[in-house]
């Protein structure tokens, strides 16, 4: 994904190598203050994806009331947002900022291979969350047995254990390397992180983002259908105290569909112009432009961002989780079984 990167200088910027070698890739110098603003820029990204997704890991790993299967799908999602920050993302920036990848070839590659794994990991679990949704909306009265935590681990597996192999398969078999000739790019400068095979990257990548894409805006669409039928079934009953506790499970689970809708549009929003520019890049011998490119694949980066900020301001249950573990901490076993849903 890193194909548009290191590949000459931007324009209107005073050009210089990132290494003094023959054939190095151009290096961009912004004025220190620029520089500096970009960086706080991705600190700030960086910072906010970490402590936004760790706090949602502790809050459903330590109260007992979370422990559902949708919850445990939203901890493994976060999960792949907080390693993406941790470990793929501060050497995003110094290559952004400085247009160069100063780590060696073999990190180039794992690097490449984690932000892969972990974006895929998300939107397979995006995928999976809308399936339960569409479950639990479209047949209540089976949805208990039909996803059970049980279920929700074989989907978290599935959501990475897919990833893996398919990115394994297309960075590290040499079978597929050597089968790609018509595909291969010249070799690339030294001082850049670049696929191998960029044309078929793009291509397969498209499809591999847009069919899950297309699952969940399909499921999700029949969602808000079943569920403002249900509002108006719900709205024409007597209000005996039976109709009075549907009303109130209706309006939760609606909302939980909203919220989890909210969060496949803002995935959608973020991802869906950097995944078609790689795809039409890739046939246009990749003329995106390094400044256009890193613009994308950062507000691709955002969307990890996203989700603890919209559960935050959705859900009262994690709200009051949160302000609990920041003024009690984690290791207060009392808090543990709080009942966070009263």
């Amino acid at each position: 994904v890193t194909s548009a990167l290191g590949l000459g200088p931007a324009e209107g910027m005073i050009p210089a190598l990132c290494y003094e070698a023959n054939g190095s890739c151009f290096r961009t110098l912004h004025p220190f203050g620029i520089q500096l603003a970009i960086y706080v820029a991705c600190a700030l990204g960086v910072l906010l994806t970490v402590l936004g997704n760790l706090l949602v890991v502790i809050v459903v790993s330590h109260f007992k009331a979370l422990h559902t299967p949708t919850n445990f799908l939203l901890l493994s999602l976060a999960l792949a947002d907080l390693l993406l920050g941790l470990i793929v993302l501060p050497f995003s920036t110094i290559r952004s900022v400085e247009s160069c990848w100063y780590f060696g070839d073999d990190f180039c590659k794992l690097h490449t291979f984690l932000d892969t794994v972990f974006c895929l990991t998300s939107i397979f679990h995006l995928c999976f969350i809308s399936i339960d949704r569409h479950y639990a909306i479209c047949d209540p009265l089976l949805y208990p047995t039909k996803f059970t935590i049980r279920v929700a681990c074989v989907y978290i597996g599935v959501g990475w254990a897919v990833p893996m192999v398919y990115t394994s398969v297309f960075l590290y078999a040499k079978a597929i390397t050597e089968g790609l000739g018509h595909f291969l790019q010249d070799m690339p400068c030294v001082g850049s992180c670049q696929l191998l095979f960029n044309k078929l990257w793009g291509w397969l990548n498209f499809p591999v983002f847009f069919f899950p894409c297309l699952i969940m805006t399909v499921l999700y669409i029949k969602i808000f259908t079943v569920a403002n039928k249900q509002a108006r079934l719900i709205n024409n009953m007597n209000k005996s105290v039976g109709s009075q506790l549907h009303v109130g499970a209706s309006k939760s689970e609606r909302k939980a569909a909203k919220t989890l809708g909210i969060a496949v549009g803002i995935y959608l929003l973020c991802w869906l112009p950097f995944t078609i520019d790689t795809m039409v890049d890739s046939v246009l011998d990749f003329i995106t432009p390094p400044v256009l490119f890193d613009i994308l694949i950062w507000f691709a980066y955002f969307n990890s961002a996203c989700n603890p900020l919209i559960y935050v301001f959705s859900y009262r249950w994690f709200r009051k989780a949160a302000k609990l573990v920041l003024t009690h901490g984690i290791f207060c076993s009392r808090t543990s079984t709080v009942d966070l849903y009263q």
